[in-house]
């Protein structure tokens, strides 16, 4: 499915799996079959010779390059909706027990589970979390999650850079949910694939880090077009960078005018009160609509 997110596509089987517990759930991820696919028709489409048939010849392998493209394009469809219809299945089961499902994203080293371990410890004795942990190979913030007590569960994707709707399912299906509680989904850190995926979440945060670069939003337009949420972290570090807060948000609102912004530290703590009264003022939102 490269030509569709532009990832790899992973080889192996994705590993959901509990912190301490050995026995682990696998499952092949679709994507392989389109991978293949696709590299094939790229091959024999720029096959040096595929100008010197016969005509008659011509016609047929042309026909047959179209049959191969639209399957391509079909089944990449495919993938995309199913995922759509099973993340529906995910909102119709958090709507259904009162759970706040948030999607964290960011690139690799914005400090995304360093706010997600600030947030859990600070609040969780007054709103109930589970977590969802995404990464390709480590347990490392699963670990991390666990030791603060809070119910997790890890996924691995192996060469897959992104959770997707079935993954999510298959995770949470292994957690007691608890109804009236917040679910944190920590994506694998990407800003592209994430951006085509659908978890049935109620909000999506996309997280950026001074130590990047400001123009992060131009880069990735989509990721950032469909999150509600952007916070820049790192901000004790301004001194120190190049990063400039304002011009990162007027991209940001170029592309998603109703970006809701939080500027933070998750390692001094500055602004994070902020960022924890939008949740507390969601949760008690989310359980008042219900």
């Amino acid at each position: 499915m490269c030509s569709t997110c532009g990832c790899g596509d992973p080889e192996g089987e994705v590993k959901i799996m509990i912190p301490g517990v050995e026995s682990m759930d696998h499952h092949h991820h679709d994507h392989d079959h389109t991978h293949d696919h696709h590299h094939d028709h790229d091959h024999g489409h720029h096959h040096p010779h595929s100008h010197d048939h016969h005509h008659d010849h011509d016609h047929d392998h042309g026909h047959h390059h179209h049959s191969h493209e639209k399957t391509i394009l079909e089944v990449e469809q495919d993938i995309l909706s199913t995922n759509d219809m099973l993340a529906q299945r995910n909102r119709g089961y958090f709507e259904a027990k009162n759970i706040l499902a948030i999607n964290l994203v960011s690139s690799p080293g914005s400090g995304k589970t360093s706010l997600l371990e600030a947030t859990l410890r600070d609040l969780k004795n007054e709103i109930e979390f589970s977590v969802i942990e995404g990464d390709q190979q480590t347990t490392n913030d699963a670990n991390r999650i666990d030791a603060l007590k809070i119910p997790v569960v890890q996924i691995n994707t192996g060469k897959g850079c992104h959770l997707d709707s079935d993954m999510v399912y298959k995770a949470f299906k292994k957690m007691e949910l608890k109804d009236n509680s917040i679910l944190m989904i920590e994506n694998v850190g990407n800003l592209v694939c994430p951006a085509l995926f659908d978890l049935g979440e109620q909000h999506r945060v996309v997280i950026i880090s001074t130590t990047e670069g400001d123009d992060k939003p131009i880069k990735y337009p989509d990721m950032f077009a469909h999150s509600d949420i952007c916070i820049i972290n790192k901000i004790d570090l301004l001194p120190y960078v190049s990063f400039d807060v304002e011009r990162a948000k007027d991209y940001a609102r170029r592309i998603n005018p109703d970006l809701t912004f939080f500027e933070l530290s998750a390692t001094t703590g500055e602004g994070l009160t902020t960022w924890y009264e939008w949740l507390r003022q969601h949760v008690s939102n989310f359980l008042k609509a219900k």
